[in-house]
């Protein structure tokens, strides 16, 4: 029988305005489908004009400045509503999605489907539930006392993933996937008897023992910053009020 992480897997990705989930924009994004490991992979992308200025910061990372996006960018609310879509029939058809820090891009969808769509993430998935890999989490659990940084290029060097044009949504789509599966061939003694969905219920606990203890951290060091506990999606500020 096939192990998930050989099986076919999704992965979505997200580049950015900047890091506030409640206030930044997407500019780009990629979902990308791969049946089997080795296969050719399928990349769906979008521009998106946010309709508000790109920080220099933010270009510097990747490299969409206000007049790229502007010329070639589409309109958020049309754009939001496709994303949403492809992830919604990924889930149909059973495929796990692959999403590095995925209370980051896919907080940030669910506030553009909000602001845009007058919806929410959670809409797309009644009818079949979101299984989530992240990548961070699970690397963060199984390999918890290693020393180093776990950003998605130090992972990637790690586990020995080719990761090539970083900061491009469809290149850090692929270089997730292709993660994800390295991380379960390393691991295989511990997740090949987990299905996707067993495992997306797990890693909602371990990310928030490992966000309670990254807390505990910043309050030994004088750190006033707030680390949030929910995966794969912030609550609303409402609701979380």
């Amino acid at each position: 029988m096939t192990c998930w992480y050989e099986g076919p897997l999704a992965a979505f990705d997200t580049e950015t305005t900047g890091v506030d989930v409640e206030t930044d924009r997407i500019v780009s994004a990629a979902v990308v489908v791969q049946d089997a490991p080795g296969t050719r992979p399928r990349v769906s992308r979008w521009l998106i004009n946010p309709g508000m200025p790109v920080p220099e910061a933010a270009t510097a990372v990747h490299g969409l400045t206000d007049e790229h996006l502007a010329r070639n960018g589409r309109w958020p609310a049309p754009v939001m509503y496709e994303i949403a879509e492809v992830l919604a029939e990924q889930a149909s058809a059973g495929r796990p999605l692959v999403v590095m820090n995925a209370p980051f891009d896919l907080t940030l969808l669910d506030r553009e489907l909000r602001r845009h769509r007058a919806s929410s993430l959670d809409h797309w998935f009644e009818a079949t539930p979101l299984r989530v890999l992240d990548p961070r989490v699970l690397d963060k659990h199984l390999d918890r006392y290693r020393k180093g940084r776990r950003t998605l290029t130090d992972l990637c060097a790690h586990y020995g993933v080719t990761l090539e044009g970083a900061h491009d949504a469809g290149a850090d789509a692929l270089a997730s996937l292709d993660l994800v599966r390295a991380l379960g061939r390393r691991f295989a003694a511990r997740l090949e008897r987990l299905s996707p969905a067993e495992l997306h219920t797990l890693q909602m606990t371990w990310h928030a023992a490992q966000a309670r203890g990254l807390q505990a951290w910043f309050a030994r060091s004088g750190t006033p910053e707030l680390v949030n506990t929910s995966w794969p999606l912030r609550p609303d500020l409402p609701a979380a009020a």
